[in-house]
């Protein structure tokens, strides 16, 4: 197949499957999850039913799609956060704040319901949660050999105590608020004066 041909067919494969995401989750937000049925994904999209169980086979494998690619461009964004500074506080900061504010734009996954298949996907969400510990971690150990965040605790009880206290973003009723939350977890950093 030549080359630019495959670009186009997958370039069209990837739309379809954006679509479809879309769709989905225009529906579950409109009628609940278990209230959206594949034919009205199809229909709605555009696309037959035989070529929507070619991309996927039911909602949920939608939804978990969607769902990865979320996590993957989240990584990234904290990724480009912690690019934007040279010194370490300052880029521990920039990830921190970044992680709050994806935490709270994250409000829509209250639903019990659609949290649990969204998060059914154990291996990538853990894997995501790693990479993420990993990141606060390295930062925090950075920060530390500056001197700018206590020593007196590992950074692995740093990383758990900040991502602990951030999750709490998602309940926050604005964006100011989950800034001040931010400085309240990072003045717990710099450990007692």
């Amino acid at each position: 197949m030549p080359k630019l041909w495959a670009h186009t067919v997958e370039t069209h494969r990837h739309e379809v499957r954006e679509a479809i995401q879309d769709t989905t989750l225009a529906l579950v937000a409109e009628q609940g999850l278990r209230s959206v049925t594949m034919s009205q994904i199809a229909e709605l999209t555009g696309i037959g039913r035989a070529t929507l169980y070619k991309y996927y086979p039911d909602v949920e494998s939608i939804l978990g799609a969607w769902h990865e690619g979320q996590i993957q461009s989240h990584l990234q964004e904290l990724v480009e956060a912690s690019e934007g500074a040279t010194d370490p506080f300052d880029r521990l900061t920039a990830v921190l704040n970044s992680y709050a504010l994806i935490v709270h734009g994250s409000q829509g996954h209250r639903d019990s319901e659609l949290a649990a298949v969204l998060h059914g996907h154990h291996e990538s969400h853990n894997h995501a949660e790693q990479e993420l510990r990993r990141m606060v971690r390295t930062l925090l150990n950075d920060a530390v050999a500056t001197g700018a965040v206590r020593s007196d605790v590992s950074p692995d009880e740093l990383a758990e105590y900040c991502l602990h206290a951030l999750s709490a973003s998602n309940r926050l009723p604005s964006k100011p608020s989950v800034r001040r939350l931010v400085e309240v977890t990072i003045g717990g950093l710099r450990g007692a004066s």
